[in-house]
């Protein structure tokens, strides 16, 4: 209804605005996002302002993911390239003469340091789809070998620094965007086979070489104490063991029911390491038990399941991929942060998406959310 000035009413201003909005993937969102809030207040209750930082953090990816959301997926495909170059050149950066903490040379300052493989969670699935769209129709065996070329660069670059984590999360978001592409199973099916025959190695042999002190030649020194501390806690259990131990009794602790909010005794009681970022998992599962797990699971299922069904509907082959590797993201985080908390994978450094405590990993995921909304609406302005 318009105003006595003539000008519109501000329901008419903003529907424009929450028109680009997907209503499931946003209620998903809604769900994650208050679970996240209400362990972070049980769990970060003696971390200072930990829980206020988190709110703050959860507000500024929201205004992020509504200021992309509003950007048409062809201006995200120009971004594609000057952000995969400014990110391969601060990686270089980073080699050359980065920051080091704590043995690992992850940063460099620009006038504000950074972490520039953060900017490689999105510019490389940008980069990759883009590389597809601009060959589409007419693609050919060499296209894959260079887009896995323009994979490998930045992940060893990763890799190299080290940051193990990082490096895994944007291999999967580069190799969901070739497999998405077309990638033939002749392709894909061996690394498959090389990976199941490397974990049954891993698994048999790796113990007494653990116990022998043997070093494998393809893993940094702390790499190799993840993989043997994962198989065996025990072997250290109040030095690199002491994560997985506690995080394990923790969400044992939890039971059925779980042990009641603000009520989680390893986590008041300081047992459980990292309890608001990467450990939060094992807060959150022992003070609302298996039940509140299987929410958690579902939640993040269903969103999974809303970003794969926007990929599929998405206009062009360019949203098609980016949407597909940026569901693959949330799966990717979601997946190897309950993996490492419940012991069946090594302790990497990956947050739990809208749980954990960190401003960074908030604004990539608010970055990674507007994407998803921006082809969402693409799709349905091609419809109308």
């Amino acid at each position: 209804m318009a105003t006595s000035f003539g000008k519109p009413s501000l329901r008419h201003r903003v529907t424009p605005w929450l028109a680009g909005f997907d209503g499931p993937l946003a209620f998903a969102v809604f769900l994650l996002a208050c679970a996240g809030l209400l362990i972070m207040y049980s769990s970060g209750y003696d971390h200072g302002t930990r829980f206020q930082d988190h709110a703050r953090n959860m507000l500024i990816a929201a205004s992020i993911m509504f200021v992309v959301a509003q950007v048409p997926p062809q201006r995200l495909m120009m971004l594609a390239v000057p952000l995969y170059v400014l990110g391969v050149a601060l990686l270089v950066a980073v080699a050359v003469f980065g920051i080091t903490k704590k043995g690992a040379r992850r940063w460099v300052n620009v006038g504000v340091v950074i972490q520039p493989s953060e900017i490689l969670k999105l510019a490389v699935p940008l980069m990759l789809a883009w590389w597809f769209q601009k060959r589409e129709g007419q693609l050919r065996t060499l296209d894959f070998v260079v887009a896995g070329v323009l994979l490998a660069v930045p992940v060893g670059l990763i890799m190299k620094q080290p940051d193990l984590g990082t490096s895994l999360l944007v291999l999967i978001a580069g190799m969901s965007v070739i497999f998405f592409a077309g990638m033939s199973w002749k392709l894909v099916v061996p690394p498959l086979v090389v990976g199941v025959v490397g974990i049954f190695v891993l698994v048999v042999f790796e113990p007494q070489l653990c116990a022998q002190g043997v070093n494998w030649p393809l893993l940094h020194d702390y790499q190799q104490q993840r993989v043997c501390t994962l198989l065996d806690p025990t072997r250290d259990p109040l030095g690199k063991g002491f994560h997985i131990i506690q995080g394990m009794i923790a969400i044992g602790s939890g039971g059925v029911l779980g042990m009641g909010f603000m009520q989680g005794t390893q986590t008041h009681l300081e047992f459980i390491p990292e309890r608001t970022t990467d450990f939060i998992f094992a807060a959150y599962s022992e003070e609302f038990g298996l039940l509140g797990n299987l929410f958690l699971m579902g939640a993040f299922l269903f969103l999974i399941f809303r970003g794969l069904t926007i990929a599929l509907e998405a206009p062009t082959l360019f949203s098609r991929l980016l949407a597909g590797s940026v569901t693959m993201i949330f799966f990717a985080y979601s997946f190897v942060n309950m993996g490492m908390v419940s012991g069946i994978l090594p302790v990497v450094g990956v947050p739990l998406p809208f749980i954990s405590y960190g401003g960074t990993a908030m604004v990539i995921l608010g970055l990674a959310l507007g994407i998803l909304m921006s082809i969402a609406n693409a799709k349905r302005l091609v419809q109308s």
